[in-house]
């Protein structure tokens, strides 16, 4: 998925996904297993059920502008369009590492939810309606914003019921 300015026709974000079996995958898994190694070898559109978002970008230059409200919602229409359960992902607490000495991650994620920290990727995807399900370590080892913590989030096809 893509998001190109209008204008002058420059692409300005994109977002790329697999389709998982989630029942293959630990919550504590790192990006690197969810997306085999960034090869997305595992995507398996006959018996996987959950859209995994393995990365969003928007141009610096473009962020506040709507463009990752629009590659959110492509991704919400392609799972309602595939009838799948949910999309999940792994939300970088980009703010923590500057907490880090002040916080554990489980306790800057609970701020975040209370809106007492605005973490620049969690929190907009809380806005965006998903609920965090753990926090996990070495999700993206050598990230020095989030010290390789993130959020594994989901957000649920309410066209789908589900046990």
């Amino acid at each position: 998925m893509v998001v190109i300015e209008r204008d002058t026709g420059k692409l300005i974000g994109f977002a790329a996904s697999l389709i998982i079996d989630r029942n293959d995958y630990d919550w504590g898994t790192p990006w690197r297993i969810f997306t085999d190694n960034g090869m997305f070898t595992n995507h398996d559109p006959e018996k996987g059920r959950t859209l995994y978002g393995a990365e969003i970008m928007v141009d610096p230059d473009y962020q506040g502008t709507g463009a990752g409200t629009a590659l959110y919602r492509a991704r919400e229409a392609l799972v309602k369009e595939l009838d799948l359960k949910r999309i999940c992902a792994g939300a970088r607490l980009r703010g923590y590492g500057a907490r880090s000495s002040e916080m554990s991650a489980e306790d800057y994620v609970r701020d975040v939810k209370l809106r007492k920290i605005w973490d620049p990727t969690l929190s907009f995807q809380l806005n965006r309606g998903f609920r965090v399900l753990n926090v996990v370590s070495n999700y993206l080892r050598q990230d020095p914003e989030s010290l390789g913590y993130a959020a594994i989030i989901e957000w649920r096809n309410p066209d789908v019921r589900n046990p």
